[in-house]
């Protein structure tokens, strides 16, 4: 694979993030051009290991060796077609996904692991920008109609696969704008939404229909869906936030990161927002709590809006610079990482728990906290640590709790299970015969990657129930 000694002469190298004084004064994506040698160089780090443990970090089996040693031969059409093999949307995880494959990298045992995610991404650019990426409808139509709720990562790749298929694919999005999380959730700055603009218009041309502002359950009936269309798949993810109840939370000035994100990814897109609805940071303290990925999106989101400080509260641990006894290889590291929002400023600080939050006029001013400790599970407050600051904007970003419930969920009968998500069979169906569900709505919170392989899956299995058998991978 690769160069058979490229793992042992070749230090791993990622891309170069552009200087912080410049990058925070647009919304352009933060890492610079990867020169090609270099990346060859990368993949030929990818080396002969037998048993291959990126493909059980990947949800998604991609076939990474066989592509890095592509990419090292310079044989670029060939590691695009294993690439979209297994994947759907390349340029999305490429960009996004926190790379479990390489967590489970054989080499990342006692080294660096390959820069998997890196080539992923070049293989499906290189392609774009050659016009190698063209449109491809499916040469005969089943007459089969399938109605997909949600055009997040899930349901986009379950539509790509099912019209591949030969069926008629309809995209329900209660949004503007078709994407979810890729389009509201995910900040320009680690996507550019003509990625996703350009993916969209080939899926369109394709012959998929989507329809935006259609949310179902409100302005699209139920019943409706169910007479029109053969079979369902519901996309719709886990929209309901955790939400902090202490005293002051009703306190103006606290949101919910999803009311803060779109906002401003609306604004990227040209929208016209009156500062009197715009959830701005600018010459505010800005409190984040929640340590996880959507807290670093709002981070970088509020050095872009041009706050006067922020501070970012996980009411966790900090976690370890290496892997800790518990957590062995091939696992996924839990250890301590810099993002690019982190490495533009504020401060982290962990083990904090919010106590209360005060304020005059109705309006936020102070959040009030303690340090905690851990003892297993049991946590206490630590005495003596308790603490005020300045807090002007605070954003809650704790992550979900799963689907909303009631409206389409309630109006459709499906079963809830004991997590808050709609249950379904291995099959990806749910106790309604024809109705299937996807990604974060019957997973829960999760990765990109495991929404677009929910998706694969549901298409695959819709694809059975509609013709009997089915040939989607």
């Amino acid at each position: 694979m690769g160069s058979l000694t490229g793992f042992m002469e070749i230090a791993r190298v990622t891309p170069e993030r552009r200087p912080v004084e410049e990058r925070i004064q647009d919304w352009k994506e933060v890492y610079k051009e990867f020169p090609e040698s270099t990346l060859k160089a990368q993949a030929s780090r990818c080396m002969d290991c037998g048993v291959p443990f990126c493909h059980q970090g990947c949800p998604l089996g991609n076939v990474i060796p066989d592509w890095n040693d592509l990419v090292y031969r310079d044989r670029w059409k060939e590691a695009l077609q294993r690439l979209l093999s297994t994947n759907n949307f390349p340029e999305f995880t490429g960009r996004i996904c926190p790379a479990p494959c390489e967590g489970s990298c054989v080499l990342g045992i006692n080294a660096d692991p390959v820069t998997i995610k890196n080539v992923e991404v070049a293989i499906i650019d290189r392609a774009f920008k050659e016009g190698i990426v063209k449109p491809s409808p499916p040469s005969v139509r089943t007459g089969k109609r399938v109605a997909v709720v949600g055009s997040g990562p899930a349901g986009l790749a379950a539509a790509a696969q099912l019209n591949q298929a030969g069926h008629w694919v309809t995209v329900f999005e209660r949004a503007d704008r078709i994407g979810g999380l890729l389009r509201y959730g995910i900040p320009e700055f680690k996507m550019e939404k003509q990625v996703l603009d350009r993916r969209l218009n080939i899926m369109h041309e394709e012959g998929i229909t989507f329809q935006t502002n259609a949310d179902v359950g409100v302005n699209v009936s139920v019943e409706d869906l169910r007479r029109d269309f053969d079979s369902i798949l519901l996309a719709g993810g886990a929209t309901l936030p955790r939400d902090l109840p202490v005293p002051g939370r009703e306190l103006k000035g606290i949101y919910f990161a999803m009311q803060f994100l779109p906002l401003q990814n609306k604004r990227c897109e040209g929208d016209i927002i009156p500062d009197s609805e715009f959830i701005s940071a600018k010459d505010k303290h800005v409190v984040i709590i929640g340590g996880g990925d959507t807290g670093a999106d709002c981070l970088g989101t509020v050095h872009r809006q041009g706050a006067r400080s922020v501070v970012q509260f996980e009411l966790l641990p900090k976690p370890p610079l290496d892997r800790a006894p518990d957590n062995p290889w091939p696992n996924w590291p839990n250890i301590f990482r810099t993002s690019s929002a982190h490495e533009e400023g504020g401060a982290r600080e962990y083990s904090v728990l919010t106590k209360s939050f005060t304020g005059s006029n109705g309006h936020v001013e102070q959040l009030h906290g303690v340090h905690v400790e851990f003892e297993g599970r049991n946590m206490r407050e630590i005495p003596g640590t308790e603490f005020t600051i300045d807090a002007d904007l605070v954003l809650l970003a704790m992550g979900f709790l799963g689907p909303e419930r009631n409206g389409m969920l309630a109006q459709l009968g499906v079963t809830v299970n004991e997590r808050g998500n709609v249950a379904t069979d291995s099959d990806k169906m749910t106790n309604i015969p024809g109705i299937f569900a996807a990604g974060d709505m019957s997973r829960g919170q999760s990765l990109v990657v495991w929404a677009i392989r929910e998706g694969r899956v549901a298409a695959r299995s819709m694809d059975k129930y509609l013709m009997g058998s089915t040939d989607l991978p």
